[in-house]
């Protein structure tokens, strides 16, 4: 682990590996840690940089930041360790962050990866969903909010009972609110076509955070893609099924 003074904030970067680069950014609420089994895979083959965005794990949490903020996070990685091109590699709010930097500057990404992406949006994927579901949530407790948020993003939510870390979040709930915040309003539907990586796009089948229509838009919309539904998974299919993900994962970047 490294701190790393980007744009005025300090990051925190996990790099492991030697050879050709390759970027992870992490979901909302979570940190790098959440590629702890992908880095210990991949950095067999590639540099692994795995960083916590900002506002997340050991990296600064400002006040207020964007989607752009953490875009440019990204880029000026790219600066530091003067990678002229890289692969990249982004689930859920990552995702919308890959596809951010991959349309600012496309002649720097050579392979892009988007796990249960969504290419625009109003309001965050989590915020979406606690809104359509508001009436059901009333009086539940907090253990019971969970379970049902569980049921409605994996295929099976057992998965939770077994590693009840998965997208456990650190954060505190002012901390939540600022991330959040961060990714309301963008959309790139418009500005995908400028994508000239070859990309891979995968969606879990009962994922009701970033459903399957998300992936398959986003993928019709850039030049080089390839789409996957995962049918036995939902937010999660890296934990879900995961042989048939890292094969799939490991495939698309040794071709």
């Amino acid at each position: 682990m490294a701190i790393i003074k980007i744009n005025g904030i300090n990051l925190n970067v996990d790099i492991q590996g030697e050879g050709y680069p390759l970027i992870l950014i992490h979901g909302l609420g979570c940190d790098n840690t959440q590629w702890k089994g992908e880095v210990q895979r991949l950095s067999k083959s590639y540099k692994t940089v795995a960083l916590d965005c900002r506002g997340h794990g050991k990296s600064d949490k400002p006040d207020s930041y964007t989607l752009n903020d953490h875009i440019q996070d990204v880029l000026s990685l790219l600066d530091r360790f003067e990678f002229t091109v890289t692969n990249l590699y982004g689930v859920s709010m990552g995702s919308y962050i890959a596809q951010g930097v991959a349309i600012k500057q496309p002649h720097r990404i050579n392979k892009l990866i988007l796990t249960v992406p969504k290419s625009n949006g109003l309001i965050s994927s989590t915020r979406r969903f606690i809104q359509e579901h508001a009436k059901e949530l009333v009086g539940l407790s907090k253990q019971e909010k969970r379970t049902f948020f569980h049921k409605h993003i994996a295929y099976n939510s057992d998965i939770f009972l077994k590693d009840p870390e998965l997208l456990k979040s650190s954060l505190t709930p002012q901390q939540t609110a600022i991330a959040n915040r961060a990714l309301e309003g963008f959309d790139y539907l418009s500005e995908l076509h400028k994508i000239t990586a070859e990309t891979l796009v995968i969606s879990g089948k009962y994922d009701e955070l970033n459903p399957p229509c998300e992936g398959k838009l986003c993928a019709s919309l850039i030049p080089n893609a390839t789409f996957i539904e995962m049918l036995y998974s939902g937010h999660i299919p890296m934990a879900e099924e995961p042989e048939n993900y890292n094969r799939i994962i490991d495939k698309f970047l040794s071709k």
